[in-house]
């Protein structure tokens, strides 16, 4: 494998970064000429770092939008773009191949005209314009007009150009589904039967999972999804090996709350909608904040950088957030092999052959290699076994039309009026969302969007045979996934749990059974039942609650347990004396999370799980563990719950006395819980070098199951997935909305927004997130004048003297 440089690429990149910090700040105004841009425009930087474009025309709007964050975040676009499309060896090395390959597999490969139909007449054209904006900026780079971001220099690479369809055709940026669920439950279901699954993931609305007929579990083998791991997983860097590793945060521990609040239940009589998308922590962070205007646009908010448009922000009539809405959008196909053609399966009793694409990875160093991309009729084959005669594809929305991930917000964010935004969701295709939604009229709404398979004779709680019994009946229609407008209640609120109305036709639309743990939504939806009149400040303070319901729950439990143990009365007596708020300084918190995740679960499987499924039934789902203490029943009899209790808490108590000492008046959560957030090139600089490549560290609140979401690593409670984005809007009285954004607006470790927002954020801090020209002029920091660049016009060509041209 290429090594990559490091040596003195590191020692300047620490150097930049102190210089930045050093110098004073950027001149007020910087003229640029820009090629491609259409009609002169600026971009003013305010001091939080968002950047605030006034375009002459929606198109150079979006131009800009590319540009400007090719300026701030061009390496981390141009990795996930590599990432996405596989890409990676031709800057990387071999060690990469694997993983190019595997993304390849999840590409859409359908027809482009219907890929860019299905978000409606404007996408292509904002995504062409996006593109053109990357790609002047680095054209500019390498002209030699812009410096080469350290970063770059740093791995030793260089910036690609980008194409319309790159923006679309990757899908696996978007969280994925319930394959890896299907999986271990069939693994279950192999060594002990499918009840056996009780605790590994709680299924609501009430429902009792059953094998598809033909379907044997024990065909399923444990690394079916390897493949679809590395094309999913996350770019990091590996110190010895620079391989990418898989990153660290659970899929189920990654959620996200809102709310929109009518105006007669706030005291200023507007709405007030509040957005915080959780997913797994970063530097820089995942979402980017913008804010553009041109005739017929004006939009404030944040995205994902590689794309075009906002998809949770506000325009100059409505609000909008959105979190996920867990709908089950694929499944795992099992197949019968034909044993003298190990690439021809069966279908509808006949024999079928796969589909392959033969296609040359280019990798550094060394010649392309070829990989062979196969595919069946559902999907990418993802594992063939030939000793079972077996193979194993997925079939995935992602193959569908209109599904690259948050693309449709190009439909959405100019609506005017709910009418409007649900009928542009419509269009929605992925991730399945709930969007919450307010309006300067004063309404307020809330929309499930997604692309939904329409199952009829199987619940896609596990693989299914691929032989043509159990196919999608198309797509559950947009209408028929639930919705509502301005209820009486006066509040609207999601946070991932199962949200399905009462009366909703489960049965015959089975959209999914797996749901995020209740605790966020519970908590949210006690606050905002008990206020009077809302401000903004209590919804910011909202999404900063610390507050686990699930604790109330436990020690209700724990009420009726007794112990002669003096270190248990202990243990018991700090929980029973705490009020549920894991706050930094608490040592009850330090004490619950520790047993919640390392210790209770594993003690409730012991006893209730067959002894040959624990393995793979783990720590057990919370959720699922909860309704067991609350309700024993015969496979945890009354007694044998207080026993594992006690014992698991003894177990925790003995953790925390190693991790923080022995007099439980030292012990602080925050002292466990810390957050620090890394750059992925983290890995190849020096011990010394790290920090200017990091956020920074802070103890921190919170946990997985409080409003206030900073889940962490089991191993050490790190934190590592959470809220990096928050926004809360005044509906109408724009300019008094509030944002973070951590570590900061910036990609780029020299600049001063790289991790300016951080310490804001560790403290439960906003900026305000200014709209109107009058409050974007008083913030900003830096203005860029931008022109058209002018093309040189060629000279004539010269003849000679004394000679004449020829008339011929």
């Amino acid at each position: 494998m290429v090594q990559l440089r490091t040596a003195l690429t590191a020692a300047a990149l620490i150097a930049a970064a102190s210089q930045a910090t050093a110098q004073p700040l950027p001149p007020a105004k910087i003229a640029s000429p820009v090629k491609g841009l259409e009609k002169p425009a600026e971009i003013r930087i305010d001091r939080w770092g968002v950047a605030h474009i006034y375009a002459a025309s929606i198109r150079d709007a979006f131009f800009l939008q590319g540009y400007n964050v090719a300026r701030d975040r061009l390496w981390q676009i141009d990795l996930w773009r590599k990432r996405g499309l596989g890409l990676l060896s031709a800057d990387f090395g071999p060690a990469y191949v694997e993983q190019d390959r595997a993304a390849r597999l999840l590409l859409y490969r359908g027809d482009m005209a219907a890929e860019w139909a299905a978000y409606g007449p404007a996408a292509q054209g904002q995504a062409s314009a996006f593109v053109g904006g990357v790609n002047a900026y680095v054209a500019e780079i390498r002209a030699g007009k812009q410096p080469l971001p350290a970063e770059f220099k740093l791995a030793g690479t260089t910036p690609s150009p980008w194409s319309a369809e790159d923006v679309v055709r990757i899908r696996s940026h978007a969280l994925s589904r319930n394959a890896p669920t299907e999986v271990r439950r069939a693994q279950i279901a192999c060594v002990a039967g499918i009840n056996a699954a009780k605790l590994f993931r709680n299924i609501e609305p009430k429902w009792d999972p059953t094998l598809p007929s033909g379907l044997d579990p024990c065909d399923v083998p444990g690394d079916v999804l390897t493949d679809y791991t590395r094309g999913t997983q996350g770019v990091r860097f590996d110190p010895a090996t620079r391989k990418l590793a898989l990153l660290d945060a659970p899929d189920d521990i990654q959620g996200s709350n809102n709310w929109a609040i009518a105006g007669q239940r706030t005291a200023t009589g507007r709405p007030i909608l509040a957005s915080d998308p959780h997913r797994e922590h970063s530097a820089p962070s995942l979402r980017y904040v913008v804010h553009m205007e041109a005739p017929g646009l004006s939009v404030i908010g944040a995205g994902e950088p590689a794309l075009p448009g906002v998809s949770i922000g506000h325009n100059d009539k409505i609000a909008f957030g959105l979190t996920i809405f867990p709908a089950d959008q694929e499944d795992l196909y099992v197949y019968e092999l034909k044993s003298a053609a190990p690439r021809t399966y069966r279908y509808q009793g006949k024999w079928e052959d796969m589909k392959v694409i033969r296609e040359a990875i280019p990798v550094r160093g060394e010649a392309p290699r070829m990989v062979d991309l196969v595919f069946t009729r559902h999907g990418p084959v993802l594992k063939t076994d030939p000793v079972r005669g077996r193979a194993f594809a997925l079939r995935s929305v992602w193959w569908e039309p209109g599904t690259a991930a948050y693309f449709g917000s190009s439909g959405y964010m100019q609506s005017a009026n709910y009418a409007e935004f649900k009928t542009a969701l419509e269009r929605w295709g992925a991730p399945s969302v709930n969007q919450v939604f307010a309006d300067v009229s004063g309404a307020i709404g809330w929309v499930a969007s997604a692309k939904t398979p329409a199952r009829t004779n199987w619940d896609g709680l596990t693989p299914v045979p691929g032989d043509g019994r159990y196919e999608w009946k198309g797509m559950i229609a947009p209408t028929d996934l639930p919705s509502e407008e301005s209820p009486a209640r006066g509040w609207i609120a999601t946070a991932n749990q199962m949200n399905l109305p009462d009366g909703y036709p489960y049965d015959a639309r089975r959209i999914g059974f797996e749901w995020t743990n209740g605790s966020r939504k519970a908590r949210i939806s006690e606050v905002l039942a008990d206020k009077g009149k809302s401000t903004l400040a209590d919804s910011m303070a909202l999404q900063i609650d610390p507050t686990d319901v699930q604790a109330r729950r436990m020690n209700a439990v724990l009420r009726g347990v007794r112990t002669r143990d003096d270190k248990l009365k202990a243990a018991v007596a700090l929980l029973r004396r705490w009020d549920g708020r894991s706050t930094t300084d608490s040592a009850a918190a330090a004490l619950y999370q520790v047993w919640i995740t390392n210790h209770l679960g594993a003690a409730i499987v012991a006893r209730a799980v067959p002894e040959r499924a624990q393995r793979l039934v783990g720590q057990g789902d919370l959720a699922a563990v909860m309704l067991l203490l609350e309700n024993p029943d015969e496979t945890l009899p009354r007694a044998a719950r207080d026993v594992a209790l006690l014992e698991s808490l003894g177990a925790a108590y003995d953790e925390v006395v190693r991790r923080l000492g022995p007099d439980p008046r030292g012990w602080t959560w925050g002292a466990l819980h810390q957050a620090r957030f890394e750059h992925a090139l983290t890995p190849l600089v020096s011990a010394a070098q790290k920090d200017a490549l990091s956020s920074g560290t802070a103890p921190m609140a919170g946990g997985a199951y409080s409003p206030l979401a900073a889940s962490y690593r089991p191993s050490d409670y790190r934190v590592i997935a959470g809220a990096s984005f928050r926004m809360v809007v005044d509906v109408g009285q724009w300019d008094d909305s509030r944002f973070i954004n951590t570590p900061g607006q910036s990609g780029s470790p020299g600049s001063a927004h790289f991790r300016d927002l951080f310490p804001l954020w560790a403290k439960g801090e906003y900026a305000p997130l200014v709209f109107t020209r009058a409050a974007v002029e008083a913030a900003t920091e830096t203005t860029l004048k931008l022109t058209p660049a002018v093309e040189p016009v060629a000279a004539p060509a010269r003849t000679r003297p004394g000679k004449r041209r020829s008339r011929r």
